[in-house]
């Protein structure tokens, strides 16, 4: 089967993007990144796809009248090379209706938490003032509204009394690099389905593990 080709979106430094290059690059992964674009040209994520031997593109959002037409430059730099995917990796501008509706179900995000809780911005600071034992991230197909979006995979991290917003981000981080690789597998296998409004993945076992935040004394 043909590897699905993946463009990535970025703002910065670009973790999300090395981590979802990086399992691009063993042998048996069913993906391949065939783009990188940043809306900004001191992304520091670039100079990692360079690295990586991966094209990459900069489309300045301040080169264009408005959303709209910069939106529609993105995918037409998308769509020449072929791109079947579009992953966000830290990429800090909302998107137009357009653009979402012309790669709805192919336009997937990371977001720093288990959504549908802590939609938005500030999200740890948010998560230690609510008091949450445990947070996490998610991986979604991405609808209009923000943070929205038939959810693919999620990771559960649990937060300790002595955290701070960059402690748990940092260990929120690390669970992200797994899960958008996982998510990129599963789509790229053919395993997952939208129902409704909701993902089904094919072949899915249920993880024997569970978090209890504290344990159980």
């Amino acid at each position: 089967m043909a590897s699905l080709k993946v463009g990535i979106l970025i703002s910065g430094r670009g973790s999300n993007m090395r981590a979802l290059i990086e399992a691009c690059a063993a042998a048996d992964f069913p993906a391949e990144v065939v783009l990188v674009i940043s809306n900004r040209a001191d992304a520091a994520g670039l100079a990692l796809a360079e690295a990586a031997g991966v094209p990459s593109r900069v489309i300045d959002h301040r080169d264009y009248d408005d959303r709209e037409s910069f939106d529609t430059a993105m995918t037409e730099a998308l769509r020449e090379a072929g791109a079947g995917l579009v992953c966000l990796a830290g990429f800090m501008r909302l998107l137009s209706g357009e653009f979402c509706q012309h790669w709805r179900d192919r336009l997937i995000n990371i977001h720093p938490s288990l959504l549908p809780a802590f939609k938005g911005l500030h999200v740890q600071e948010r998560m230690l003032e609510a008091g949450v034992r445990i947070g996490g991230c998610t991986v979604h197909f991405i609808r209009p509204e923000m943070d929205t979006g038939p959810i693919i995979v999620q990771a559960a991290v649990p937060l300790a009394a002595d955290d701070t917003a960059d402690s748990l981000a940092a260990r929120i981080l690390e669970q992200e690099h797994r899960i958008y690789p996982l998510a990129l597998r599963l789509i790229a296998e053919g395993r997952v389905r939208i129902v409704g409004e909701r993902v089904l993945i094919d072949g899915l076992a249920l993880p024997a593990e569970r978090l209890l935040n504290p344990p159980p004394v």
